[in-house]
C-alpha cells in the first residue's frame, strides 16, 4: 500500500511540474495531446475483459474461519505511451516534450546516419520517451455500469504521468549499443527478431536508437519494441525506471510476463499517432502500409493482461482459470 502511495504521489508532482512549465512558456506545436490519448484507453477492443476462473478464500474472524470465493478476472490495461520520435526535445505528445530536451552527448536526433567512415543510408535513429499512461483514471471509471462490470477489474502498476525511460537520459547505451552489441541476443543471426516470416523488421538486440531498415513505421516501431522490452525487466544496462512486479499471486493479483515481442500474452499496442486507432495488435501490425508520418514522430499505447481476483479473506486458498 506505502508503495502504491508512492508512485502516485510520484506520479502528481510530475504532472504539477509539467503544468508550472506550460505555464512558463507554451510548447510548440505536436501531435496529439493529453485529453486525446485519455480518450483512447476507452477501448473494448483492447480492453478484453473475460472471467477465467474463481478464487477461494480463508477469511477468519471472532467466530471462526469460513471459506468465501470471489471472481477471478482478466484484462489488459493501458500503462504507458511509448513516444518514438526524430528530434531531441520533440516528443510528438504536447506535454511530454519538456521532459527530454537535448542534454550532453544527446545534443542532435533525427533521420541520421551513423557516424562513421563508411555511412549507412538505411541506419536511422530514433529518441524514445516512456510515460505512464494519463488514461488510467478514466479507464476505470468509464466501464462501471457497462456489461463489462462486473464489480471488479484489474488495475495495473503503472502511475500516470510518471517517467519510466528517457532517452535522453539514457545516451550512453541508446546512441552506441554499448555493452548490448557484444550480447550473444546480437550477435546470433534470426535470435530475438521482431517482424513475421518474409517481413522481418529488426532484431531487439543491441536496444538503442539506431535501426537499420530503410521504412521508418518499421523503425520507430523496433525502437518502442527495444524500450518497452528493457523496462519491464529489471537490471538492465540502462538508465530508466523498471515496471516490474509490487504484488504476489497470494494477493490475488497476476502481473504479467515481461514484454516479448510477438506475444500478447505479454502486451499489445495501440497507435495513437499517427491516425489514432481504437484497436490494438501486436508487431507487425500493417501500420507501415499506409502510417508514414513526416519529420518520422509516432506514438503508441503499450496495454499488458492483469489477472485479479477480489480479496475476501487473509490467505489465498487456491484458485482456477488459466
Amino acid at each position: 500500500m506505502i508503495q502504491r502511495l508512492q508512485r502516485v504521489l510520484t506520479g502528481g508532482m510530475l504532472a504539477l511540474a509539467l503544468a508550472l512549465a506550460g505555464a512558463v512558456a507554451a510548447p510548440p506545436a505536436k501531435a496529439i495531446t493529453t485529453p486525446e490519448i485519455a480518450a483512447s484507453a476507452l477501448s473494448f477492443d483492447c480492453l478484453e475483459y473475460e472471467v477465467i476462473g474463481i478464487c477461494a478464500w480463508l477469511n477468519c474472524g471472532i467466530w471462526g474461519c469460513t471459506v468465501v470465493t470471489s471472481i477471478r478476472v482478466k484484462n489488459y490495461v493501458p500503462e504507458l505511451v511509448v513516444s518514438s520520435y526524430e528530434n531531441t526535445g520533440e516528443n510528438p505528445w504536447t506535454e511530454m516534450s519538456y521532459l527530454s530536451p537535448p542534454v550532453g552527448d544527446a545534443l542532435g536526433g533525427g533521420r541520421t546516419t551513423e557516424e562513421a567512415t563508411t555511412r549507412h543510408s538505411n541506419t536511422h535513429f530514433k529518441n524514445v520517451d516512456v510515460v505512464g499512461h494519463p488514461g488510467n483514471p478514466g479507464f476505470y471509471s468509464y466501464f462501471q455500469g457497462s456489461p463489462y462490470d462486473l464489480g471488479f477489474m484489474c488495475s495495473g502498476e503503472a502511475v500516470s504521468f510518471n517517467p519510466y525511460f528517457i532517452s535522453t537520459l539514457d545516451a550512453l547505451a541508446w546512441r552506441s549499443g554499448v555493452p548490448e552489441s557484444a550480447y550473444p541476443e546480437a550477435l546470433t543471426p534470426g535470435m530475438r527478431e521482431m517482424g513475421a516470416p518474409g517481413d522481418l523488421w529488426s532484431p531487439i538486440y543491441p536496444r538503442s536508437g539506431f535501426v537499420s531498415q530503410y521504412h521508418d513505421y518499421k523503425v520507430a516501431a523496433s525502437t518502442a519494441q527495444r524500450a518497452a522490452d528493457i523496462l519491464t525487466r529489471e537490471g538492465q544496462p540502462h538508465v530508466y525506471q523498471p515496471l516490474t512486479p509490487h504484488d504476489s499471486p497470494q494477493s490475488g493479483f497476476w502481473v504479467p510476463d515481461p514484454v516479448m515481442e510477438g506475444d500478447d500474452n505479454t502486451h499489445k499496442w495501440q497507435r495513437l499517432e499517427p491516425n489514432l486507432t481504437m484497436s490494438c495488435s501486436l508487431f507487425p501490425d500493417g501500420g507501415q502500409d499506409n502510417d508514414l508520418r513526416e519529420p518520422g514522430d509516432y506514438v503508441w499505447a503499450l496495454w499488458r493482461p492483469y489477472r485479479c481476483c477480489q480479496r475476501r479473506g487473509q490467505e489465498l486458498l487456491w484458485f482456477t482459470g488459466e
